[in-house]
């Protein structure tokens, strides 16, 4: 019985955890600012970039994210503010 408790838990944790991924908001409204988070690893594009920083605002315990920088020549860096 523990096995299949094991099992099931290893097997659905990731499915859980993108299922509440930060999401992307233009207004913080009634959020909580927690932080920021920063990105300069190479994003080649828009999306790539607000992917990474998704990604890093989910490690923080985020439920949102909102872009407050993004530039670059060959390759992207961007900051986002985080909220819960």
């Amino acid at each position: 019985m523990k096995t299949l408790l094991i099992a099931v838990l290893t097997f659905t944790a990731p499915m859980a955890s993108s299922a509440f991924a930060a999401q992307e908001i233009d207004h913080p409204l009634g959020e909580q600012k927690i932080g920021t988070v920063s990105d300069s690893s190479g994003a080649t594009s828009l999306a790539d970039l607000e992917a990474k920083l998704q990604d890093k605002a989910d490690k923080a315990g985020a439920s949102a994210f909102h872009i407050t920088s993004a530039g670059g020549n060959n390759t992207l860096s961007g900051t986002a503010d985080i909220y819960r």
